[in-house]
């Protein structure tokens, strides 16, 4: 026989949940609706604190940024969706395999488990710092290592070339986002029940095959999850960039985020830094629909 929910428990469950709900609406809700009324305007340095005249434009700031001379937007999309799939496919790959190896007990598995996760832990302006120095043209690590395997004659100008500064801001997510990939991956293995593995190893399964047709997609739920939250942390990455390049050279790392910011806090064109900013959001807006679509599909077929 099933229980009726009381309206007094339905009541005191929304209270449970009005904190966290006042919370998005003033911290979360409110400064989006606001951004996107901004992005609208045509708000600089000359009329923020005059709001008489702050005269609506309606997509103008949009359709500028698009077709706009220096074409830094369309740029900084094609930058971000570079640094997103490169960092992602190494930062899986990378991390899947450390979470295979790491899902096996054994001696001291642990304690190496637990040193790959610092470089997640760390601030990630810290991580900038350090990969900074470690790119740098002088005394930098990384042109000392080439040098002494006689890779390189002369050090590289890692930071200051365009090619070689996405190369570093490269490097440096993957190497921050790696610990991040391995510890999902790690709790979706640790759902498969050993008694599968046992039972194809009875009827002579390679490892290969144990792989691919076992372990794979048994966790495929994990493994999107981690694609789709890795896309999303990365595209919209920003302290990382802004310590290493600040968007330089010439653009080169320039990203959406790093050229929203560019526009409102130190050109002072709020309004486009606003839409450059509205820009973002909805590709993030985007892929989070996708995500929930194929959540939805995977579990009407299961």
């Amino acid at each position: 026989m099933k229980k009726k929910n009381s309206p007094a428990l339905g009541r005191v469950g929304l209270l449970f949940a009005l904190p966290a709900v006042l919370y998005m609406m003033i911290f979360v809700v409110y400064p989006m609706f606001q951004n996107f009324i901004l992005s609208f305007k045509n708000v600089d340095v000359y009329t923020f604190a005059n709001p008489a005249k702050q005269e609506a434009v309606g997509f103008a700031n949009y359709i500028e940024l698009f077709t706009g001379k220096d074409g830094i937007l369309g740029k900084a999309i094609i930058n971000t969706l570079i640094f997103t799939v490169v960092s992602i496919f190494f930062q899986f790959f990378i991390g899947f395999g450390l979470a295979l190896l790491f899902s096996k007990k054994f001696r001291g598995s642990a304690f190496f488990r637990g040193v790959t996760m610092i470089s997640w832990l760390l601030p990630v302006t810290v991580a900038g710092l350090l990969f900074k120095f470690m790119f740098a043209s002088k005394g930098g690590i990384v042109n000392q290592l080439f040098m002494s395997l006689h890779l390189i004659d002369q050090p590289l100008e890692w930071l200051l070339e365009p090619g070689l500064a996405m190369t570093a801001i490269v490097v440096a997510n993957i190497w921050i986002g790696i610990p991040f990939n391995m510890m999902l991956l790690i709790t979706g293995l640790t759902t498969i029940p050993e008694e599968i593995y046992e039972s194809s190893r009875l009827d002579g399964a390679s490892k290969i095959q144990t792989l691919f047709q076992i372990t794979i997609p048994m966790i495929k739920p994990a493994i999107m999850s981690v694609l789709t939250l890795g896309f999303v942390y990365t595209f919209k990455v920003f302290d990382l960039v802004w310590v290493m390049t600040k968007g330089g050279p010439i653009n080169a790392t320039e990203l959406v985020s790093t050229y929203a910011y560019q526009l409102s806090f130190e050109q002072f064109q709020f309004s486009k830094g606003a839409a450059a900013a509205n820009i973002l959001f909805l590709i993030l807006f985007a892929v989070g629909i996708f995500y929930i679509k194929l959540i939805n599909d995977e579990e009407e077929v299961m």
